[in-house]
């Protein structure tokens, strides 16, 4: 316990989190415009399928029922908020290098499995914490707007309180992916940049592959597959309701406890047996 609340104030006594907790302000607010937007769109226009595949036509009108469109907005933000939260865990490594206090950590405490596990909870409280500041300002936005349009929010409703609670287990999930990403690249720069390009190219350009690919075999399940991708997987957890030809929501979960548990795992095996000096 005093080592997380080492990591928590080591974090506290630098500017990066209040930077990334801006950030994920600024692209929330942002975030929760376009999808209200989308959902203006969506609940007063018919959705265009005419001429559309009977798969891709069921997607679009599953997608226009007021418990997506009120799933949306509930976790408006959550794209770029995991991109903040996953440089958070990054940085919550990479600092003991750039600021050289790595040699000092380990000799304070040598068990090195264990100021690795002190990151990575503190890593996923950051998670939570970025997640329940998101949520509080999200929850009476949404209900605000739905009230407005005459629409129901189903607030309360377990589609909904699961998006929710799926999107708190997204960011504490993402914390802790950072945490093993910084330990894999322990340049700070390097690490910052090749998660930012690997979360905002990587995912469209594997999506952009798994698309390709059924469109050459045909074959659906292809198409499926893309929810390997960690972000892919994130936004498939927070959808309202499962929607034709998309694995269910717990799928993404799983998706994701696979690969904090992996990165976990790797991250602590490599700082036991990494030269530290």
């Amino acid at each position: 316990m005093n080592l997380v609340r080492s990591e928590i104030l080591k974090i506290r006594t630098t500017n990066t989190w209040w930077l990334f907790g801006l950030g994920a302000l600024v692209t929330l607010a942002l975030a929760f415009l376009v999808n209200a937007v989308n959902a203006n769109f969506s609940l007063t226009t018919a959705p265009p399928t005419d001429g559309l595949p009977e798969g891709q036509a069921a997607q679009i009108e599953a997608a226009a029922s007021e418990l997506y469109q009120a799933a949306n907005l509930f976790t408006s933000g959550q794209y770029f908020g995991l991109l903040f939260v996953l440089l958070l865990g990054i940085i919550l490594v990479t600092n003991e290098f750039y600021h050289q206090t790595a040699t000092t950590t380990f000799l304070t405490t040598p068990q090195r499995s264990v100021v690795v596990l002190a990151k990575l909870v503190t890593a996923a409280l950051f998670g939570a914490l970025f997640w329940l500041v998101t949520t509080v300002l999200t929850v009476p936005a949404t209900l605000l707007y739905f009230s407005a349009k005459g629409w129901d929010a189903h607030f309360g409703d377990w589609d909904i309180t699961r998006a929710i609670l799926l999107n708190l287990l997204a960011y504490v999930l993402w914390g802790i992916f950072g945490v093993g990403f910084g330990v894999l690249i322990r340049s700070q720069i390097g690490a910052t940049i090749t998660a930012v390009v690997l979360y905002l190219v990587g995912t469209t350009a594997a999506n952009l592959v798994f698309f390709l690919l059924q469109q050459q075999f045909g074959w659906d399940w292809i198409s499926k597959l893309a929810v390997i991708v960690p972000s892919t997987a994130s936004q498939l957890m927070i959808s309202g309701t499962e929607l034709p030809g998309n694995p269910p929501q717990w799928v993404g979960a799983v998706v994701l406890i696979a690969y904090a548990v992996v990165t976990g795992a790797i991250g602590t095996l490599i700082m036991r047996r990494r030269d530290i000096a």
